[in-house]
């Protein structure tokens, strides 16, 4: 059995998250508390919701997480091209993040696939017993 920690796709949507904080910090207090919380809340997400999904005793209600941590990763998206457009991060922060998204999201689908191969597996052990 593993921990939640040793899930790569928990530990990097952690990492992204705190990065993205540390750069909307610095930011005026009207994009920060505008903006900023949006886009903080979005990010923080994906991670509190793989782990609130990881702690879960059915592996559906841990799937049913991991599909709201994906729609956090494209909201946070979203607040991502509008701090961009709105010349609060720059083109580099901008793509650098979008690949995080992106690397993220790809990890996280993967996980799912693997938690439904464990469904299936589970179900058809549960179909043979007499």
């Amino acid at each position: 059995m593993y921990s939640l920690d040793d899930l790569d796709v928990y530990n990097l949507a952690q990492s992204f998250s705190d990065k993205v904080w540390f750069q909307v910090i610095q930011w005026d207090s009207f994009a920060k508390f505008g903006l900023g919380t949006q886009l903080t809340d979005a990010d923080d997400s994906i991670s509190a919701n793989i782990s609130e999904g990881y702690g879960r005793y059915f592996i559906k209600d841990n799937i049913r997480f991991c599909y709201y941590s994906r729609g956090s990763i494209l909201e946070s998206k979203n607040w991502i091209r509008k701090a961009k457009n709105r010349n609060l991060i720059g083109q580099h922060v901008y793509e650098e993040w979008i690949m995080d998204l992106e690397l993220i999201h790809k990890k996280l689908n993967s996980y799912i696939k693997m938690l439904k191969q464990n469904l299936d597996k589970n179900e058809k052990v549960k179909s043979n017993k007499p």
